[in-house]
């Protein structure tokens, strides 16, 4: 007796089952996962949220790394500042820019990146990329991230809880290629 094919939608059908599962199984063993904490952090005044950074920079040199942001390969975030420093093992600065954040800021303090996102959509509706993930507060999370438009985000309406701290394009993808999971993320004054 000849041995019996089966036909292509149930090859599909059963595919499609595994696939499902295999993600669903993924989505669990995320959420179990450990999750960013701030160590060494200190209540302080969050920076405004009505404030933009300027489109360049009017120093003439670039801005230092902020004392006591810690040692090593690090990003350095300062609220006061809305800048961003990649730091490199030799606590040279790579790259500096300034960021536009969300409404809510993460405490200063001492954060892990977690989970990185290539592509999204943002609570304001925009396509951004280059998500990475290292605090959440207030249950917002914090991340870092880019309009896919390059675009700046718009003033957040009043009472919307933000997290996404923006920069340019060219900014997200340096800080994606050096935001690795695991990378430490200093947040200062």
């Amino acid at each position: 007796m000849p041995a019996r094919r089966l036909p292509s939608w149930a090859w599909v059908s059963g595919l499609t089952v595994g696939a499902v599962a295999g993600v669903a199984v993924l989505a669990v063993q995320a959420e179990q996962g450990p999750r960013p904490t701030a160590a060494a952090a200190r209540p302080g005044p969050s920076a405004s949220a009505s404030a933009q950074p300027s489109a360049a920079p009017t120093q003439s040199r670039p801005a230092a790394v902020p004392d006591g942001s810690g040692t090593g390969r690090r990003i350095v975030y300062s609220l006061g500042e809305r800048r961003i420093w990649l730091v490199d093992a030799s606590d040279s600065a790579r790259r500096t820019f300034t960021v536009w954040p969300g409404t809510v800021d993460p405490d200063p303090g001492t954060y892990t990146v977690g989970t990185r996102t290539d592509a999204t959509t943002g609570s304001d509706g925009v396509e951004i990329e280059h998500v990475v993930y290292f605090a959440a507060k207030s249950g917002v999370n914090i991340a870092f991230s880019a309009a896919v438009d390059g675009s700046s985000p718009p003033p957040a309406a009043s009472g919307v809880q933000t997290g996404g701290i923006r920069m340019k394009t060219s900014d997200g993808s340096a800080l994606w290629t050096f935001g690795t999971a695991g990378t430490t993320v200093a947040v200062v004054e």
